[in-house]
């Protein structure tokens, strides 16, 4: 079955960077858009960094764009957010997914404070 697990997530503070992984299982990461969500209590979860099916082309959200970057490996089946310059507002809840197939990972939490 599908399954993402992401990792790399934990307390920084503000200016701090951190990389977040994604590994997955179940599905080819070559046949599908990928993406990097976010998630706040009382929110719903948005999309904030996307890569194509051939890694070529990325969507950012306004939030991030500039500061944080998607990569991924497919063959180690693998995505990546490098976050760079990282904000008080970007305290979190990330997770991985593949919107068409309507799954995402549980998350992991990052937690930008001084």
């Amino acid at each position: 079955q599908v399954e993402f697990v992401e990792s790399g997530g934990g307390l920084v503070t503000p200016g701090g960077s951190l990389r977040l992984a994604c590994r997955a299982s179940g599905v080819d990461f070559r046949r599908w858009f990928l993406g990097w969500y976010r998630q706040v209590p009382g929110n719903e979860r948005e999309l904030i960094a996307g890569i194509s099916t051939d890694g070529q082309s990325f969507t950012y959200h306004d939030h991030v764009r500039g500061r944080f970057t998607i990569s991924k490996d497919d063959a180690e089946s693998t995505l990546y957010l490098q976050m760079n310059s990282l904000r008080l507002d970007d305290t979190a809840v990330y997770s991985c997914g593949a919107p068409q197939l309507e799954f995402y990972g549980r998350g992991t939490q990052v937690t930008v404070s001084s």
